[in-house]
């Protein structure tokens, strides 16, 4: 019998913070920033007598689970590493994912076309980019898109290290 893993989360903080944020793909201070944002969702609070583990250890069961991709991590992987069931992961992930969804008009939005960043993108954009891209919103760096099948022109271009169709941001 193994212990659970998650237990070494604290002790990464103070002197592994690497090894923290390559568990949970963020770094200790963003954790506790996101924990701040989603505590006092109602999602976490319930009138049952069967209490809901802590916000915390909800909130690294799912940035565990959803920093790694595909057959990289299964809920029977993340139930050995957090020691709990297989329920209270997939429980956790709904739950923490409806707190974040809820959150999405505070940290994401569309700038207004006429706004004064918007023009100062596109100046951006125009001067150090491609002038095609002047009026576009977002730009990510590193991530794949996931295309629904081979494309016909060029196809084999876009098969990515993962074994998909992709395109990289």
């Amino acid at each position: 019998v193994r212990a659970p893993q998650i237990q070494l989360l604290p002790h990464f903080v103070d002197h592994r913070p690497e090894l923290f944020c390559k568990k949970l793909r963020v770094d200790p201070n963003t954790f506790d920033f996101i924990l701040d944002q989603i505590t006092d969702h109602p999602i976490f609070m319930n009138n049952s007598p069967n209490k809901q583990l802590p916000v915390a250890l909800q909130l690294a069961i799912f940035l565990n689970r959803a920093g790694h991709y595909g057959n990289a991590i299964t809920p029977e992987d993340v139930r050995q590493w957090a020691g709990v069931s297989i329920g209270s992961v997939i429980n956790c992930t709904h739950c923490v994912m409806i707190a974040l969804l809820d959150q999405h008009e505070k940290f994401i939005y569309f700038p207004r076309v006429n706004a004064v960043e918007m023009e100062k993108v596109r100046v951006y954009v125009e001067e150090r980019t491609c002038a095609a891209w002047r009026n576009g919103v977002f730009a990510v760096d590193g991530s794949a898109v996931k295309l629904m099948s081979k494309p016909s022109i060029y196809g084999e271009t876009f098969y990515d290290r993962k074994c998909n169709y992709s395109l990289n941001c």
